[in-house]
């Protein structure tokens, strides 16, 4: 059942379309991404979707009665209540049965009542009747609703008496989020809700979406958290609207296969035009062909041109290199505590990071990762320990406060003032690399937006040529074609990188190890996220069977529970945690396969697509010989998909029965 339809909206600002022509539908139990470049009109979008602006052309229509929930970028909850007593206001309803169940108690133990026998059976049926609704409602359950999301988005019982008007403002935006989801609207619209989020509220909240019964519409550049969020992606872009269906990698390979088959079509449309616009040159002055020239260019005339694909947008492109190369030994920190004024936030710290290597930092918001980073360079002096860099280091950092701009220069100014002998126009070629042309050099660092510091951060950090690059939170402001260059040029940087961030897209496209900061110090993961999060996996679940055989040791040693159960708790205790890791390592390895079958069988039908399309060729179609190696070919890959897709029917029918 669809929801809501947006039908060919235009927005406009002054003379300039933002967009035109928008397409959308949502379905009952959508769930949808939004993504597009910074500046594509997503947010503007989102706000006439949930009834706040209106379309300069179009229309907006939704099913009669749909409620919707709108979460702004950055909007904060502006309460006097109490963290409990806003929560709690959503279930006003709740509030006032509750209320009139407790007056109708008091009724029914009245004497006066109490000796009317039909007084007292009447109000009885009533009191009945409120307490069904109640228990329907939710009523016994909705206070452990609230806890329960209050503590996803790390809100524990000692603040829940704490004002809103307390709290940060990155609080407040959790907060808002948290009353949006208690109150459980038809169409829930999300404007970057994963803002502020550390990776394990992201984790609560992936989980939480994933089985919430209403639809979503979500803008985010978390990638990670769009996979595992969304299974269908709206593309605005070029002023345009397109629709893919699947989740975030997904959509990726879907659109680049679209351009490309886009770009084959316009150079097949132009080499033809400039075919017939060189007979028509040449032929149209001559007697002989005058006719034949005249023809041609009436097909020119009629033909229907293709734009360009992606042509009218730029992407930053940009490296980072080291000068000189440093030692293998890059830095060493050992034993080392970090905090502030004595109060220690992680210990021991211990770090050894070689050459060529990418350290990702992950760790809860407060846990002291940035201050890790910033001791480490001696801003912040470590309580305890070192930090020992190795020989020819060099290090280059980005701080995600983004306090090494100067407000009062221009951006021109800012560059050029470090690099005083090097050329304006090399400044300015580095600095168009960046996405920085024209006036746009000429503003100044406090008028830029926050994706423009960044931009602007990591040119001067690509300008310094360090071999050893220290990042905090690098993807913060960036927009996702940002993120994906910035990620490339990380990639083919010729240093190393110790690196803190909550994008867990990015950590494994970038980190080759993973380190956990904990206030029990830093744990090494030599893999990527996933890796890091498997074998975080792997320990919890070593740690719940160790507690399993622990207290079934204790009940076998006390001789009230055994006489009472003589059964050898200890021994079940290990089998069911036994059984439990070889259901848990069979389901991993049906997920691997699944999704190798999944990866072959879109391989397979590229390989089939591309076939087709060279049978249609008319060289090849002309030619029997061609066509029938051809037709074999595709029958090989048509009967190798068919099996492919049998595997995986049988594998995912197996996944499915395990969970």
């Amino acid at each position: 059942m669809i929801l809501l339809q947006v039908q060919q909206v235009m927005r406009r600002f002054g003379a300039d379309v933002l967009f035109d022509n928008v397409q959308m539908d949502i379905q009952d139990h959508s769930r949808v991404a939004l993504v597009g470049r910074n500046g594509a009109g997503k947010s503007t979008l989102l706000k006439m979707i949930a009834g706040e602006t209106v379309p300069d052309e179009g229309q907006i229509s939704m099913r009669k009665g749909l409620t919707i929930g709108y979460l702004a970028q950055d909007q904060g909850l502006n309460s006097q209540n109490t963290i409990w007593e806003e929560m709690s206001s959503v279930f006003a309803e709740l509030h006032t049965l509750e209320a009139q169940m407790h007056q109708l108690e008091n009724q029914l133990s009245d004497p006066a009542v109490m000796a009317d026998e039909d007084t007292y059976q009447q109000t009885l049926k009533t009191y009945d009747q409120v307490q069904t609704v109640f228990q329907q409602k939710n009523g016994y359950g909705y206070q452990a609703e609230i806890r329960g999301v209050l503590h996803g988005f790390q809100f524990e019982a000692d603040v829940y008496d704490k004002s809103v008007t307390e709290l940060s403002g990155g609080q407040k935006t959790q907060l808002a989020l948290a009353k949006l989801l208690l109150e459980k609207r038809d169409l829930l619209i999300l404007d970057e809700p994963t803002n502020h989020l550390d990776v394990e509220t992201l984790t609560w909240l992936e989980g939480y979406l994933q089985s919430y019964r209403g639809s979503l519409l979500i803008v985010s550049h978390d990638r990670y958290f769009l996979d595992r969020v969304v299974n269908e992606v709206y593309d605005l872009s070029h002023h345009e609207m397109i629709h893919y269906n699947g989740n975030y990698d997904q959509y990726v390979q879907q659109k680049a296969a679209r351009i490309q088959a886009e770009w084959k079509h316009y150079e097949k449309q132009q080499a033809e035009i400039s075919k017939l616009e060189d007979f028509v040159n040449r032929n149209i002055v001559r007697a002989s062909t005058t006719k034949r020239a005249q023809a041609r260019r009436k097909q020119l005339t009629r033909m229907d041109r293709l734009e360009r694909p992606e042509g009218d947008e730029k992407t930053a492109h940009f490296g980072f290199h080291a000068a000189k190369q440093s030692g293998n030994i890059v830095l060493t920190v050992k034993d080392a505590a970090v905090g502030y004024d004595d109060q220690i936030l992680s210990t021991p710290d211990n770090l050894n990071i070689k050459k060529h290597e990418a350290i990702a930092i992950v760790g809860p918001n407060g846990i002291g990762k940035s201050t890790l980073l910033k001791s480490i360079l001696g801003q912040i002096p470590f309580i305890k320990g070192q930090a020992t860099f190795g020989t020819n280091v060099v290090t280059g950092y980005y701080d995600q406060e983004q306090k090494n701009l100067h407000d009062k220069k221009t951006v021109l100014s800012e560059l050029w003032d470090e690099h005083p002998t090097t050329p304006e126009k090399d400044i300015r070629t580095i600095l168009g690399s960046f996405l920085f042309t024209g006036a746009d050099v000429d503003k100044p660092i406090n008028a830029l937006s926050g994706g423009e510091r960044a931009r602007l951060l990591l040119t001067k950090l690509a300008m310094q040529n360090d071999n050893f690059l220290i990042l905090d939170e690098p993807t913060n402001h960036l927009d996702i074609d940002s993120r994906e260059v910035l990620e490339v040029a990380l990639n083919d940087f010729d240093g190393t990188l110790l690196f803190v961030s909550h994008d867990r897209y990015f950590i494994n496209q970038v980190a080759t190890s993973v380190v956990e900061v904990s206030p029990s110090g830093t744990e090494l993961f030599l893999g990527d996220y996933d890796y890091y999060l498997e074998k975080k996996q792997e320990q919890a679940d070593i740690a719940a069977a160790s507690e399993a055989a622990e207290s079934a040791a204790m009940a076998s040693a006390n001789p009230a529970v055994s006489a009472a159960a003589p059964v050898d708790t200890r021994s079940k205790g290990q089998q069911d945690y036994q059984a439990s890791k070889q259901q848990q390592r069979d389901k991993r390895k049906l997920e691997r396969s699944v999704a190798a079958l999944e990866e072959k069988m879109s391989q397979l039908e590229t390989e089939a697509t591309t076939i087709q399309e060279q049978m249609s060729q008319p060289d090849v179609f002309a030619d029997s010989g061609k066509l029938q190696d051809f037709q074999k070919q595709l029958d090989a890959i048509n009967a190798e998909h068919e099996q492919a897709e049998n595997d995986w029917t049988e594998q995912a029918e197996a996944l499915e029965s395990l969970d």
